[in-house]
């Protein structure tokens, strides 16, 4: 049931920058129409990014369906299928994910230990959850439990000259990946074994890369001593974003009364508001977040991932309202800008570990996936009844 429209978003520059439309007459609280006309200007948003990536599959190599690109796609179309089902009946996109699903046998990747290969054990968890299928979560359950019950002892020293040094969360990405794997595990069977797991290894993670000067996430300990051209130091903006998107994921499945949710949530809400204070003036966050001026190019992997987990933080009360909401409208107004008129997310940074050039013409799954994970926040947050 839809609920009262956020008085904030009455305005029409806020509307036009929500909807991607542009607004001609003054919105009144009296105008329940413009509320329908945003919220379906939103989905039909959604629908349009969506239905381009569907259609335009990425098929390289380096783009299995089972490898850590496609698996954030999915977490976007997730949220995206559960949207449309419950407003519009439509459950054309769980259809899609559970051919995905079915066509692979519900596997996990290949490698025992990598983060990048259990990440898409996440989907499918949600596709149990919602169809109750055991084939579902029996092979990422069966991974989780070996990688628990053998744990990696290797070093936090990133080397990809030694593969084994891949074996733990070494690099900040990988708080996306797998984290919220094992959160969900414990939501769903109450089996400490993978909260001990979850909370052991993210904590040895966040010693080793965090910087508590900066309050930023390092990728890897290959960038300690780096500087920028500037003299900053060298914090990735999508790999700070996959590590906030990371946060959201596991926030969303802790128990609030669990004790070692506070670690997470005070994370979240100190990288939230040191993030939140970088975004460049035109909405987007850059591939560098600290020396934005020598990576001018919008961004939109890193400005999804981080609209995402501010506009849920917002949602559930765990960010400040009139601190956040301004930013939250920049970016998600970058981000709709990004957008070509036949549904392609443009600006997105390739894979790499490090900020580089970004081209509109640049696409990758792992970013029209962020966009729709933020697009559903976003959508929640124009009709919810504020928090705080």
């Amino acid at each position: 049931m839809k609920k009262k429209l956020l008085l904030v978003f009455l305005c029409p520059a806020i509307l036009s920058f929500i909807t991607g439309t542009v607004i001609a007459q003054p919105v009144t609280t009296q105008s329940v129409s413009a509320r329908s006309v945003s919220s379906s200007s939103i989905k039909s948003l959604l629908k349009r990014v969506s239905d381009w990536q569907i259609a335009h599959p990425n098929t390289s190599a380096e783009h299995d369906d089972l490898d850590w690109t496609h698996a954030a796609l999915y977490m976007g179309m997730l949220d995206w299928a559960a949207l449309s089902e419950r407003e519009d009946n439509d459950s054309s996109y769980y259809d899609w994910l559970l051919r995905i699903g079915r066509r692979n046998h519900f596997q996990v990747g290949k490698w025992m230990y990598h983060a990048d290969f259990i990440a898409v054990g996440q989907p499918f968890i949600d596709l149990y959850i919602k169809y109750g299928n055991k084939k579902m979560v029996a092979p990422v359950m069966a991974r989780a439990n070996w990688v628990v019950d053998n744990p990696s002892e290797t070093t936090l020293e990133l080397d990809y000259g030694k593969l084994e040094t891949l074996d733990r969360w070494a690099w900040c990405d990988a708080l996306f990946m797998a984290p919220p794997v094992y959160a969900k595990l414990y939501a769903l069977t109450g089996n400490r074994k993978y909260l001990d797991f979850l909370n052991k290894e993210y904590k040895a993670t966040y010693d080793y890369l965090f910087d508590a000067q900066e309050q930023l996430f390092y990728r890897d300990r290959r960038y300690f001593d780096k500087k920028e051209a500037n003299g900053r130091k060298v914090f990735w903006g999508r790999g700070n974003g996959w590590v906030l998107g990371g946060l959201a994921e596991i926030l969303q499945v802790l128990p609030k009364e669990e004790p070692s949710r506070e670690f997470y949530k005070q994370l979240f809400v100190t990288l939230s508001t040191r993030v939140g204070e970088l975004q460049s003036s035109d909405g987007y966050w850059r591939a560098s977040l600290l020396d934005p001026d020598s990576y001018p190019s919008p961004e939109t992997s890193a400005t999804g991932f981080i609209v995402y987990a501010l506009a849920y933080g917002v949602n559930e009360g765990l960010l400040d309202r009139k601190v956040f909401l301004p930013v939250i409208e920049k970016g998600w107004q970058a981000l709709v800008a990004a957008v070509e008129p036949d549904g392609k997310l443009g600006y997105v940074q390739p894979i790499g570990a490090d900020p580089r050039k970004v081209t509109r013409d640049m696409t990758e799954v792992y970013g029209v996936g962020a966009f729709l994970l933020a697009g559903c926040q976003i959508y929640k947050l124009l009709n919810a009844t504020p928090v705080n």
